[in-house]
């Protein structure tokens, strides 16, 4: 059996299948993405579902996904990949014909994995991945949105699972400059929950806040990959200043610090919205850079 992170055996030479899935879900009702003993979580009921209807002969081992979320953090474009061992012949075992892999319809297939997965978790996007993909090491770059309202009154009751209300009027251009001092590849120790082994070291790509309307901001946040409550951490950080009851140098003398600061905010304004990967043909070095990178320096993707 493969190991999740390695690449699937090619097609057609006796090996497991590797099929790349995009996944939504609401992230209000789950402790987080990954299986834990008694928990309601989205790998869980992902692989509860891939059980119950496998696109092969069997499924041996665990999905894997381009960036863990923690409890309560929603995702619109997560990336999961999975091995499957193919069928054999023309037609699987529940009647669908299968392609030159072995695998079935995976349109077909979404439809049923939806049917046993509960509203607030949706596979939007099954297909067999290219030659060297892996959801986690391949990708080049995580996108992020985190919202809140700082309106008097708090938050529209429609967005109450995916905004953040802020009591105290909020100055984007204050946010954007102590935003603009943190962008670049540096150790976040000072935003990261430290977890032994793991490095804090980050490529901050994207970090702007933006008002979409009268009471309502966002911010787009962007890097190579995230350590442990990384964004939330940031963007916690960034509403003291917004606020006005930090100036708009002290984020960066904060990171310059390495100290842990106190401030992270909560995990419903945050949703994963976007994994970025390399063309086909740069997806198995990509991934092998990458792996080899971790293996001298264990990270922890996870918000």
């Amino acid at each position: 059996m493969n190991h999740p992170n390695e690449p699937a055996s090619p097609a057609g030479e006796g090996g497991l299948v590797r099929l790349r899935l995009d996944v939504g879900y609401d992230g209000t009702g789950f402790s987080g993405w990954a299986r834990q003993p008694d928990r309601r979580t989205v790998q869980g009921l992902l692989e509860e579902a891939l059980a119950k209807q496998p696109p092969g002969t069997d499924v041996p081992g665990s999905t894997v996904v381009a960036g863990r979320t923690d409890a309560g953090v929603h995702a619109t474009a997560q990336v999961v990949h999975v091995d499957v061992a193919p069928f054999a012949g023309e037609t699987s075992s529940r009647r669908l014909p299968v392609d030159e892999h072995g695998i079935p319809d995976l349109d077909r297939m979404r439809h049923r994995w939806n049917r046993y997965l509960p509203d607030d978790v949706r596979i939007l996007r099954a297909r067999v991945a290219p030659p060297g993909f892996d959801a986690r090491f391949s990708a080049v770059r995580r996108h992020y949105r985190y919202q809140v309202s700082d309106a008097p009154w708090g938050v529209n009751p429609l967005r109450r699972h995916d905004t953040l209300a802020w009591a105290r009027p909020l100055s984007v251009d204050a946010m954007n400059e102590a935003s603009a001092a943190l962008l670049g590849l540096h150790d976040f120790a000072a935003f990261c929950k430290q977890r032994e082994g793991a490095t804090t070291i980050r490529e901050l790509q994207e970090f702007r806040w933006h008002r979409i309307g009268d009471h309502d901001v966002q911010v787009a946040v962007s890097a190579d990959a995230f350590c442990h409550s990384m964004v939330r951490s940031l963007v916690g950080a960034l509403l003291l200043v917004g606020d006005g009851r930090r100036d708009a140098g002290w984020p960066a003398e904060a990171l310059l610090s390495r100290s842990r600061e106190s401030a992270v905010a909560p995990a419903h304004g945050l949703t994963l919205v976007g994994v970025d990967y390399p063309p086909d043909a740069e997806l198995a070095a990509r991934a092998a850079q990458t792996r080899h990178v971790r293996s001298m320096a264990h990270s922890d993707e996870s918000d």
